[in-house]
């Protein structure tokens, strides 16, 4: 049994943990550090720069050397200026200047972001498709607060517009902390079994919360069944996620008529995504991305009478998977909490409640293919 164990648990990747910074710490109101400060020039990247003095290198807010900040060689709309972080931070502030002592500042600019410095997502300030406001002289330095963060390892300021009377010109700091992440890596033919303890006493208030990046636009990311037919399930269906409410109990909608909410489109861009779904009495509150949608079933209590396990990935007993279309999921899931237990925690400490499977055998002890590729380089972005 154990040399199964090993075999099913090479399938499913459990990735290290990053761990917080003193500066993190966990408290939002401590996650102001200034993060480009200290690095290297060699973090510093630019689609070009007028001089050497004029590098990326000499960007950093408040700084003097050189010419006094990045200046492309050209001032259009095509230059960037790029920093890499070293490893994925949470980034909840950014501020810039202009050059130093010069007539060169940006008036607005957009701010890219990236976890493997190749497939960018544009930071939205409040759903706006306009960029950030700049600066309107020099040496004045402007500070935006992220609302909502984002976590990343790469960002990038486009300069939109600047003094028409002067040149591109940067200094930039970002502010943020470390930021923790327990990740594991599905590769379409796995699946996490979660099995509840049957002497607790059954919640009416359930809270599951994840983060997701799909290497494909199809994939179960949880399910879990009950009696008579009741389940619910968590899809991505062609981008977009599908949660699915099915229940016998008379006062919601019957079988053949399940609730089903739908949030997001092109869901499967290799960014990361968050996920809320709560189950509390009548009420389903299902939150992707910060949108929510919301249902009420008529009655006093609709709580689903639901078996003491729910899978991850994929639907591990063998037949069921037939019911949906369905594929597995293929991606990563990051920080998945059931009513607070963190999952992938208790995967990576080996507890007895946690089960590893491929979806084709079961728990046989078999041959089974091993993906050695992380989750960050399987789906780098």
């Amino acid at each position: 049994m154990a040399s199964v164990a090993w075999a099913v648990f090479r399938v499913l990747l459990l990735l290290p943990t990053q761990t917080w910074s003193p500066v993190g710490a966990g408290n939002p109101r401590d996650c102001d550090a200034p993060l480009a400060s200290a690095l290297p020039r060699s973090s510093f990247s630019s689609s070009s720069e007028l001089s050497s003095s004029h590098g990326p290198g000499f960007s950093r807010l408040n700084r003097r050397d050189g010419a006094g900040g990045w200046t492309p060689l050209v001032s259009d709309k095509y230059q960037w200026l790029q920093i890499d972080l070293g490893e994925r931070m949470e980034v909840t502030a950014v501020a810039t200047q202009g050059g130093y002592g010069s007539s060169d500042w940006v008036t607005s600019y957009l701010l890219m972001f990236s976890d493997g410095g190749r497939n960018w997502k544009q930071y939205r300030r409040e759903e706006s498709i306009w960029g950030f406001p700049g600066n309107t002289n020099a040496d004045s330095v402007v500070h935006y607060r992220l609302q909502p963060p984002f976590e990343a390892r790469f960002l990038r300021f486009l300069p939109l517009a600047w003094n028409p009377r002067g040149r591109i010109g940067m200094r930039i700091e970002v502010y943020g902390c470390a930021y923790k992440s327990e990740v594991v890596y599905f590769d379409g033919q796995s699946a996490l079994l979660y099995k509840l303890d049957k002497n607790s006493l059954k919640s009416i208030r359930d809270i599951i919360s994840l983060k997701f990046k799909a290497m494909q636009s199809n994939g179960i990311l949880l399910h879990r069944e009950g009696q008579h037919g009741n389940h619910i399930t968590l899809e991505l269906i062609k981008g977009k996620l599908v949660f699915f409410l099915n229940s016998d109990n008379a006062k919601l909608p019957s079988t053949t008529a399940p609730v089903t909410l739908t949030l997001g489109s092109l869901l499967d861009d290799q960014h990361w995504h968050s996920v809320l779904i709560e189950l509390l009495d009548t009420q389903v509150n299902f939150t992707v991305d910060q949108h929510t949608q919301h249902f009420q079933a008529k009655g006093e209590s609709s709580y689903l009478d639901l078996h003491f396990e729910i899978s991850f990935g994929g639907i591990p007993t063998p037949g069921r998977a037939r019911e949906f279309t369905r594929k597995s999921f293929h991606g990563c899931l990051e920080n998945l909490y059931y009513n607070g237990v963190d999952v992938i925690e208790l995967a990576k400490k080996h507890k007895p409640q946690i089960l590893m499977m491929e979806l084709a055998h079961g728990l046989q002890d078999q041959n089974l293919k091993t993906s050695l590729t992380l989750c960050h380089q399987a789906t780098q972005s």
